[in-house]
């Protein structure tokens, strides 16, 4: 059953399919996580609202996530690094299962997200300054289209 586990198909999916990468010097890289835990049965993933003491997307839902600092090796490190300072937790705790295509705000940034899983039950260390609230959202409820709605901006 491993080998057919959400996380695994998840990993198999993501390796299956390499992510697309936007190289744009303009824009600020920065890396975020997406974590899942099993829970009650079922997946949930887990967000943040963002304080309004930040620089940046204050009040905002997001991943745990910011922007590249130079002593960052890679933004797989800039995510789990701001996972740990936002959420408090250790990066050896993530299972990295893979990386999702970046993506270019409005706000000038590019954000390369990676997927990954943490144990539930997990304490969270959240960082005042940064987060307001921690939130989780079933996967399943996400994924249901009567949930989602699509927007188009022209900038």
């Amino acid at each position: 059953m491993a080998g057919n586990s959400v996380p695994e198909l998840i990993r198999r999916i993501l390796t299956d399919n390499p992510h697309k990468t936007v190289s744009d010097p303009s824009l600020t890289p920065a890396g975020v996580t997406l974590l899942l835990y099993l829970k009650d049965g079922r997946y949930c993933v887990l967000l943040q609202k963002r304080s309004d003491q930040v620089e940046h997307h204050k009040g905002e839902i997001s991943f745990p996530g910011g922007m590249k600092d130079e002593s960052d090796v890679d933004l797989q490190h800039t995510a789990l690094r701001e996972a740990h300072e936002e959420m408090g937790i250790l990066p050896d705790h993530v299972d990295v299962l893979g990386q999702v295509d970046d993506v270019s705000t409005v706000s000038n940034f590019v954000v390369s997200t990676f997927v990954g899983t943490i144990p539930y039950p997990y304490e969270f260390h959240t960082s005042a300054v940064e987060v307001a609230e921690v939130l989780e959202i079933p996967l399943v409820n996400l994924m249901d289209k009567a949930n989602r709605r699509d927007e188009v901006r022209i900038v």
